[in-house]
């Protein structure tokens, strides 16, 4: 069965909560989104810093009137899908707190768990065996996902760069909502989201992150991943 993206949903009416919007990668994301003309809804630990972000993103070029809104976590949670792009070090405690809120929604975590130090980056373990088994574990009322990790935030944030060129390795148990998620991708100018297994095999997609990381130290380049044959 070859890649065809007709099959997959229309998402151009839907809404995207960032838990994270102020970080780099949830920041780039949501530039993109909001410059494909999705709706975006920028959380924050608190409303002034969401707002605030949402504010910064409305201003940058491409992205149209009326398109980003910012608030609290609780406020991006109320959005139709739900991106997790937040720390390592605070994931389980938001997404313990939010889990109320985010039952029902497609939730998509985007989080690497990867410690730093003078060798480079390196994979964390993690007792669910991958962030997004932790994730599912928190929340479950939640349509839970991974996607998104290999994308650099200097790209998606550089107004010059029209397209994103890389594959997006979408992982999920639940496929209708992984096809949402690669809908989500395909918004994105350059990418693709290419099902890539269930989200027992998050762990290792999360880890080769650190091995990106590598590649772009020592080519000086921003790295994604491409799939061939498909």
């Amino acid at each position: 069965m070859t890649f065809d993206p007709s099959v997959l949903p229309d998402v151009s009416g839907l809404s995207v909560g960032i838990l994270g919007g102020t970080g780099p990668q949830g920041r780039g994301l949501a530039y993109r989104w909001a410059r494909a003309g999705q709706a975006v809804r920028i959380g924050s630990r608190t409303r002034e810093r969401g707002e605030a972000a949402a504010a910064e993103l409305a201003g940058m070029p491409h992205v149209p009137d009326g398109v980003v809104t910012g608030g609290d976590n609780e406020y991006a949670c109320a959005a139709d899908v739900v991106l997790v792009a937040v720390p390592w070090d605070g994931h389980a405690d938001t997404l313990r707190a939010l889990a109320p809120v985010l039952a029902g929604r497609i939730v998509v975590d985007c989080v690497n768990p990867l410690g730093f130090d003078k060798q480079g980056a390196f994979a964390l373990p993690v007792p669910e065996g991958s962030a997004a088994q932790q994730a599912l574990a928190l929340l479950p009322g939640s349509r839970v996902c991974a996607a998104f990790h290999h994308v650099s935030a200097v790209l998606l944030a550089d107004p010059e760069v029209t397209e994103v060129d890389l594959d997006v390795l979408v992982l999920g148990d639940d496929r209708d909502a992984a096809a949402v998620v690669q809908a989500l991708a395909m918004r994105i100018p350059g990418m693709r989201g290419v099902w890539a297994g269930r989200l027992r095999n998050a762990g290792q997609v999360e880890a080769f992150t650190a091995n990106l990381i590598a590649i772009n130290r020592r080519y000086k380049a921003h790295a994604g991943i491409r799939v061939t044959d498909v």
